[in-house]
């Protein structure tokens, strides 16, 4: 059964809702993002109790500020690595330093805004590890993949069909490159570019980033290497 994808945009974040025999999302958004996620979900003739799971791709504010509110409204789960774990749940404040001349500028000038906002603890319902966890239960044909770099906890969710759902393991909005690249935040760029090989290795296609528009991964291929 082919998936449909859905795109919520929350500012320069981006959501994903894929529906294929079960429905799952993809990452929580900002904080207080859950008046237009339910816009959202009558846009899309989405009941909310079709959504069952949350994978949350890293704890960063942005990618899970809204992680909870949705679980109360649709019932689903919350999946986060082990690694990223203490960052949810503490409400940790986290943003990755800056690797590229533009990232660190902009990191000196947007983290003491930004850390200012408060981030509420949020409780996950399964602890993912390194191991690849497959998502058939919650009808999906596809698996969550640990994909660390950007955070040590960073995963990625891979469909049979070669969607990647990458979070933060490329970019691909104005506001951060130019085109689709590596991210210009990481705690390790060099391990982004193996996550990077190990999920064209299990055969990535079409890459729906965190930031920015989707994109076919040979735009990737010069990046990596």
């Amino acid at each position: 059964m082919k998936p449909k994808i859905f795109s919520l945009k929350f500012g320069i974040n981006t959501c994903y809702i894929i529906k294929g025999r079960g429905t799952i999302m993809i990452d929580g958004g900002p904080s207080k993002a859950i008046e237009k996620f339910k816009k959202y979900l009558i846009q899309y003739s989405i009941n909310p109790n079709e959504i069952k799971l949350v994978v949350l791709t890293h704890a960063d504010f942005d990618h899970s500020g809204s992680a909870n509110a949705i679980r109360e409204i649709t019932g689903a789960k919350i999946a986060v690595h082990e690694k990223d774990r203490a960052i949810l749940e503490e409400g940790r404040f986290n943003f990755p330093p800056g690797v590229t001349n533009w990232g660190k500028i902009s990191h000196a000038i947007f983290a003491p805004v930004l850390k200012k906002f408060p981030i509420p603890p949020q409780k996950a319902d399964i602890i993912l590890n390194d191991f690849d966890y497959p998502l058939n239960e919650f009808g999906i044909d596809g698996k969550i993949i640990h994909t660390p770099g950007h955070t040590s906890g960073h995963v990625s969710v891979l469909l049979e069909n070669g969607g990647l759902f990458a979070g933060c393991l490329a970019h691909n909005i104005r506001l951060f490159t130019p085109g689709p690249r590596l991210p210009i935040y990481a705690e390790d760029i060099e391990q982004i570019k193996k996550s990077w090989k190990l999920v064209i290795e299990q055969g990535a296609k079409m890459i729906y980033p965190g930031h920015g528009k989707p994109f076919p991964v040979e735009r990737m291929y010069k990046y990596i290497n």
